[in-house]
């Protein structure tokens, strides 16, 4: 940082407790735009080499050091971990009036900083929708990110302001939704990453050497579908999920029934003979859900729907006889 001294007018001293792969990212972000990152905690290596390489000449304190110093403590602790350590820090009178406190947790809103608000510091509750490497490579993707915002009302133009300062968009999350925000969130991007892992090991198993490269294509083009129909669904209101659901393509949306049976023969099978017992049970409550949801939207009829889950639920030696009548064509639409 050069001359710390001459800040902007409006621009705060930060302390960064917990530089870990957000902290020390979110520290770095504000101090780019002028604001004076004036102390920073980590325990581990890795948090001291993050801090070396994102926050350089930044000092090393204890975390009551850092909170004393700084005009804004930003807080990416572990989920657990952060209200002991709010509490903790009142205790020692570690809050001083008027001093902006972030969190950066999905799982909570501004009501775990209660105990820094009661000594007259600021709450505010700022979670970036975006995973973190915790390098600089991460700078560039907070342009465009969405950070949920959560605070009393009067101070949430405080967490919008500094949102929009590092790049992102500011979204504001009622205290009593933090929960839902957060579980949306995980099951949308943890479990995306579950579904590539163990669609990359049945690809492997069929002879495809570089999978990464094979779904690559196909899930991002997936994913941007079905991201741009969510929004074009709430903004016509159908709603984001009828919307999503309209770029579903493959099996389930045909009502291929034939083609389920066959998926779930062939991922059994992978189960029975490699550490792939997980694999089965997801493709079936998955498809399970892309039946449900297709029916409600109407890419399919209630008895196509219906033989789709009847498929889904069959034990192995119950799957239905789906020999095609002689005077059937065969025919059959492309995968996709």
């Amino acid at each position: 940082m050069t001359a710390p001294e001459a800040r902007r007018p409006g621009r705060l001293g930060v302390g960064v407790v917990g530089a870990g792969r957000v902290g020390a990212v979110l520290g770095s972000a504000l101090r780019a735009t002028g604001h004076a990152v004036v102390g920073a905690s980590g325990i581990s290596e890795a948090s001291h080499d993050r801090i070396d390489a994102l926050l350089p000449g930044v000092p090393v304190l204890e975390v009551p050091q850092v909170v004393e110093r700084a005009e804004l403590a930003l807080l990416a602790v572990p989920d657990d971990a952060l209200p002991g350590l709010v509490r903790g820090l009142a205790d020692v009178g570690a809050w001083q009036p008027g001093q902006i406190v972030v969190h950066t947790s999905g799982r909570y809103g501004a009501a775990v900083l209660d105990p820094a608000r009661a000594a007259g510091a600021i709450p505010l509750a700022i979670h970036p929708a975006m995973t973190f490497t915790g390098t600089s490579l991460d700078l560039s993707r907070l342009e465009g990110t969405t950070f949920a915002v959560t605070g009393p009302t009067p101070v949430l133009p405080i967490g919008q302001a500094l949102v929009v300062e590092i790049g992102g968009e500011p979204v504001v999350v009622a205290e009593e939704s933090r929960g839902l925000y957060h579980a949306a969130l995980a099951h949308g991007a943890n479990h995306l990453v579950v579904l590539v892992a163990q669609a990359a090991q049945a690809l492997e198993a069929a002879g495809v050497e570089q999978p990464g490269r094979v779904l690559a294509p196909l899930l991002s083009a997936a994913l941007d579908g079905a991201t741009r129909a969510a929004d074009r669904g709430a903004e016509s209101g159908a709603g984001g999920a009828a919307g999503a659901i309209s770029a579903l393509t493959g099996p389930v949306s045909r009502g291929d029934v034939g083609t389920i049976v066959e998926h779930l023969a062939a991922l059994r099978a992978l189960a029975a003979t490699s550490d792939a017992a997980d694999v089965p049970p997801s493709y079936t409550t998955l498809s399970r859900g892309a039946a449900v949801r297709a029916r409600a939207t109407g890419r399919i009829d209630a008895a196509a729907a219906q033989a789709v889950l009847d498929a889904l639920d069959a034990a192995p030696d119950e799957a239905p006889d789906l020999t095609p009548d002689d005077d059937q064509d065969g025919h059959q639409e492309g995968p996709r």
